[in-house]
This record gives C-alpha cells, sequence and structure tokens, in this order.
C-alpha cells in the first residue's frame, strides 16, 4: 500500500511540473520538448527532489521512443522506405561513422581519455535523439517534407547502428565476461529477429486485427496494438538489441493495412505521455553537482559536439543534394547527443573503460546539448530558412499517395461510397477511404482499392487519416447518424473544409441541413425519380411531359424542404405535394396548375 501511494504521488509530481511547465514554455515559443526537460530538472534530485530514481523512470520512458518509431513505422510504406536508401545506407552510414570519428578526436585532445575510453564515448555522441528531432519536426508539420525525410533517414541508421556500437563497447571492454558473444552471433540474431518480425507484421497481425475490428470491440483492439509494439520491443530487447528498431520494423509492416490509421490513432495517447515522460527523466537525470564541478569542461565539450556535429552533417548533407541554408538547419537539428548515449555510456562504465563520474559528464553533455536544440532550431528558422525553402525538393523523391495535399476523405466505401470513390478516380482525384466493415475492406482490396478500417466519425480517426491537408470531406456511410455528434465538432474544428453528406431519409437531411450542411444528398431520391421516370415512359407518356413532371416535382420538393429547414416542422409546406393531375399542355413551368384528372 505504502508503495502504490508513493507511486502515486510521483504520478501526480510527473503531471503536475508538465501541466504547469510545457504551456508555459510554449506560450514562450520555447516549445513542448523544452519545457519537458525544464519540469524534469525542477522537480528532480538535483533541484527540489520531489522525486528520485532518474535512471529507473527512463528506463520506463524509453517505451515512448518505441511507440513514437512504431507510429513513424505505420507512416512510412515500404515503397517510400525503398525511396529513402540512398539516404538510410549512404548518408546515415556516413553520418555516423564521421561524426562518431571526429568526436573521438575531439575527446583525445580535450580530455585524457585513451583512445579505446574516447572511441566508446565519441561514437555514441555521434548519435542524435530520435525522440526530440521527430518532435521538433512534427511542432513545425516538417516531418512528411523532403528535409524531414532526410533527417529520419539518418536517424533510422543510427538505431540499427546501436548493434554494432555495442560490439565494439564489449570487444573493448576491460571486465572479465564468461563466455563472450562473438558479434558475428549478435549480428545473426539481429537478422533472425528481424526475419521474423516481419513474417508476423506481414502475415500475423493483419489477420489478428481483422478478426477484432469484425467485433467491434474497440478496448481489445487498443490491447491488440500496444500488445503488436510491445511484443516486438520485448523480443528485441530479449536479444540484447535496440526495442525502438524492432517496434519500427513492426510499423511498417503494418503501413500498407487497412488498420493502419485505427493504429496510430490509438497509440498516439500512449506515445505522447510517455515520450512527455521520457523528457522529463532526461531532464531528472542531469546531475548539477558534477555540472557545478566541471562546469568549463562541460560548456566546452557541448560547444565542441554541437559543432561538429553541425559542419560534419550539415557537409554531408550539401555532398548528397540539400542546399546550404537547409544543410546547416538540418545539421543544428541533429547536433545533440542521444538517448541511447545514455544505454552506450553505461555499457562503457561497467566494461571499466570510464568511471562513474565520466559517464555522468558525458549524459550532462547529452541533456545540455538536447537542451539547447530546440533553441537553436527555432533561432536558424528565423534568421536561416526562407519560406520558399519549405517545400523544396532537396530530398528523395516521395511516393505518391493518399497523403498528398487535396485528397478526400471518403467515409464509407458501401454501396454509395463505391460509385463515388469511381467517379473521383476518374478525375485523377487522390482518395483515403475509410470504413468499419472488415468483410467489405477484404472485398475491395480484391478489385485493386484500398480502404483504411476505422470509425470516420470520429475526429481522431479523420486527423490521422490526413483531414488537415484534404480538399472535402465526404460521408456516405448508410443509416441515419446524428449530425450534431459528428458535423458540429468537424466544423468547429475545420471551418473551411467541404462536408458533401448521404442523407438516410428527408428527415435525416433536414437534419444535416440544419447542421450546417449545404450539400445533402438523399440517398433514395435520385433511384426514385429514375423509376418513377420509367414507370410512365412504360405508360406511354411523352418524354417532354415526363421531363415537366420531373422538373415540377423537384421544384415542388426543394420548396417544401427549405420551409422545413426553416420552421423545423415536418407538416410545413404539405400543401405542395402533388396530389392530382397537372396540366402540361403548355409546359410552361409558370402556367402549371392543378386539374381534375382525366
Amino acid at each position: 500500500m505504502e508503495h502504490g501511494a508513493t507511486l502515486l504521488r510521483d504520478v501526480v509530481v510527473y503531471l503536475a511540473a508538465a501541466v504547469v511547465l510545457v504551456p508555459l514554455f510554449v506560450r514562450f515559443k520555447l516549445g513542448a520538448v523544452l519545457g519537458y526537460l525544464a519540469a524534469g530538472i525542477l522537480i528532480g534530485p538535483a533541484v527540489l527532489g520531489l522525486v528520485g530514481n532518474a535512471e529507473q523512470t527512463l528506463q520506463f520512458a524509453e517505451f515512448g521512443i518505441v511507440l513514437l518509431l512504431f507510429v513513424i513505422g505505420l507512416e512510412l510504406q515500404p515503397s517510400r522506405l525503398w525511396a529513402l536508401r540512398r539516404d538510410i545506407f549512404g548518408l546515415g552510414l556516413l553520418q555516423v561513422l564521421l561524426c562518431g570519428l571526429a568526436l573521438t578526436g575531439l575527446l583525445l585532445v580535450m580530455t585524457s581519455l585513451t583512445w579505446q575510453a574516447a572511441l566508446v564515448v565519441g561514437l555514441p555522441l555521434g548519435l542524435s535523439s530520435t525522440a526530440l528531432v521527430m518532435q521538433l519536426l512534427a511542432e513545425r508539420q516538417m516531418a512528411a517534407t523532403p528535409f524531414g525525410e532526410r533527417s529520419f533517414a539518418m536517424l533510422l541508421f543510427q538505431d540499427l547502428a546501436i548493434v554494432p556500437l555495442l560490439t565494439i563497447v564489449a570487444a573493448l571492454s576491460r571486465a572479465p565476461v564468461a563466455n563472450p558473444e562473438p558479434g558475428w552471433l549478435m549480428a545473426a540474431k539481429t537478422l533472425a529477429a528481424l526475419a521474423f518480425l516481419v513474417a508476423v507484421g506481414r502475415f500475423v497481425l493483419p489477420r489478428a486485427f481483422r478478426m477484432i475490428g469484425s467485433l467491434g470491440a474497440r478496448e481489445a483492439f487498443v490491447a491488440a496494438a500496444l500488445l503488436s509494439v510491445l511484443g516486438s520491443a520485448l523480443l528485441m530487447a530479449s536479444l540484447g538489441l535496440s526495442m525502438a528498431l524492432g517496434a519500427f520494423v513492426a510499423g511498417v509492416m503494418l503501413a500498407e493495412s487497412p488498420y493502419r490509421h485505427a493504429l496510430e490513432t490509438d497509440i498516439e495517447p500512449f506515445r505522447g505521455l510517455m515520450l512527455g515522460l521520457f523528457f522529463i527523466a532526461i531532464g531528472m537525470s542531469l546531475d548539477l553537482s558534477v555540472v557545478a564541478a566541471n562546469w568549463g569542461l562541460l560548456i566546452g565539450l557541448v560547444i565542441g559536439v554541437m559543432a561538429v556535429k553541425t559542419a560534419v552533417i550539415a557537409v554531408l548533407a550539401r555532398r548528397f543534394g540539400t542546399d546550404w541554408r537547409r544543410a546547416v538547419e538540418m545539421g543544428l537539428l541533429l547536433a545533440q547527443g542521444g538517448e541511447f548515449g545514455f544505454v552506450l555510456f553505461s555499457e562503457a562504465e561497467r566494461g571499466l573503460l570510464i568511471s562513474h563520474s565520466a559517464a555522468q559528464l558525458f549524459g550532462a553533455v547529452v541533456t545540455c546539448s538536447m537542451a539547447l536544440t530546440p533553441l537553436l532550431f527555432r533561432l536558424t528558422a528565423r534568421y536561416i530558412e526562407r519560406p520558399e525553402d519549405l517545400g523544396s525538393r532537396d530530398g528523395p523523391e516521395t511516393a505518391d499517395g493518399e497523403g498528398r495535399i487535396g485528397h478526400v476523405v471518403l467515409v464509407g466505401s458501401g454501396r454509395v461510397g463505391q460509385v463515388i470513390a469511381q467517379m473521383l478516380r476518374a478525375r485523377g482525384q487522390p482518395i483515403t477511404a475509410i470504413d468499419l466493415d472488415a468483410e467489405l475492406i477484404d472485398v475491395t482490396a480484391r478489385f485493386g482499392n484500398q480502404v483504411f478500417w476505422g470509425d470516420g466519425t470520429r475526429l481522431d480517426i479523420l486527423r490521422t487519416a490526413g483531414i488537415d491537408r484534404a480538399s472535402a470531406l465526404v460521408f456516405a456511410i448508410d443509416g441515419q447518424w446524428d449530425p450534431k455528434l459528428v458535423v458540429e465538432p468537424i466544423k468547429a474544428e475545420w471551418p473551411d473544409l467541404p462536408i458533401i453528406a448521404r442523407a438516410y431519409d428527408r428527415t435525416h437531411a433536414i437534419a444535416l441541413r440544419q447542421a450546417g450542411l449545404d450539400h445533402v444528398t438523399r440517398e433514395t431520391l435520385e433511384s426514385a425519380v429514375a423509376m418513377g421516370r420509367d414507370v410512365l415512359e412504360t405508360l406511354g407518356t411523352p418524354v417532354t411531359i415526363i421531363d415537366a413532371i420531373e422538373a415540377e416535382y423537384r421544384r415542388r420538393d426543394i420548396e417544401r424542404l427549405d420551409l422545413q429547414i426553416l420552421s423545423g416542422d415536418m407538416m410545413t409546406g404539405a400543401d405542395t405535394i402533388i396530389r392530382g393531375a397537372l396540366d402540361f399542355n403548355t409546359l410552361d413551368p409558370a402556367s402549371l396548375g392543378e386539374i381534375p384528372p382525366a
């Protein structure tokens, strides 16, 4: 009971610090990440001491990075990943090697470390923070730009480099190890684990999500989503590998699944909370006593590390086709140390390569560089970046798809939705279709069309489907749904977005129009009019008379509908209903009037 009370108190402290400081930092345009770091420093052992054991908190909060990499994998389809191959294995490899070796040389000059110790510290300092960089890119909506994709390519290779870096630390270790594991065996385990994750993500998970989705059990779907993320992370962790890498592979394998948007939507709240906790834990881990005792060396190391990484990354990015302005900005964005540095510093300490105080000092270098990055990135955006640079294609070609600006979000892919989709495709219009019927999604896929699983009446699902970039939203779902619960929140969030809706009947059409929709189509109106024309034609009625009857019916129907919308009374305009024969001899709509039947 006492442990539970302590845990509850710590959670309250974390949340209170985040609620107070993060909005304050955002208000002064310093960024949410810096607010989390400041909250961690404030409540940590170095200042107020409200919570302790920063290392344990950091281990738990690393699941935020795991969830982040899973979400990134969901957004990065294999076709886009293939388009990034040159940046991942070319630019990424050169960045890790050159930054790591340059920083090793810097440490040999500035410290008294041996070359072995300098190497096992310099290589980790060459890595950047995936969590921090992707958060900053997301805040500025740059993650999907060529600039963001090139930055992510380097971060992805850094995650792949964790295995060889751990191998290097183990090879240089001075601690006696019984039955040490050779590097080739670790590499073989890595490849086997990745192959297993690819197979499970490709063949098992989509079928499992289809079964759960068809039952409509949302809680079970959320649990299955978390299980897929944490299960892949556990597999990699059990082999001593990067948990985040396993989650990323699982996400990529599900990127072309129809359950992609629903998975991303359900994981997103957990990702946001855990990532915030991660940055708080980073702030808590800053040992101010080490900073005070070595402040001169610390400042020199922070400046040296960030300057070296900025210069190396900027030159490499320029060599790979990025213009100088964006190359410098990319260098500053990736200039900080990364979260995996803490892991590798601990391994180096365990291998008797560096002392505990040295590990704390280099951990402080990473923390301080992470704290400075949001400020530098903001200054860069103000003084270096030009507005027209944001859309410049200085990176790999991205695959065309539903995320393109100007796409139509189509909610409902049944009888009506499929017709609408074909007409839009005939125009070459990109579509993101959403439906809750898992069986319908499978049938649609057989005809070469992709429909994503999810409830399109939920704001979070629509946001994940890219409603912010959509040119129109179409509701083609069957049945009578409440526009107050669906349309009004959407209109409040995206007031300028055109919304076209299918109405179940006249009553539903009136409710939709009263909710502010101008484009409402009653699902049976056109088919009923067409059948009425067929009946009249079968009875030998001239086509000119049939056209006049249709025009008169539509005029009266629209007039009555407008009166009903204004009054809210279904009986309003009842006198406009056609109850007898009309005189169509003159074919002049102005002279139409009721006459007794012939």
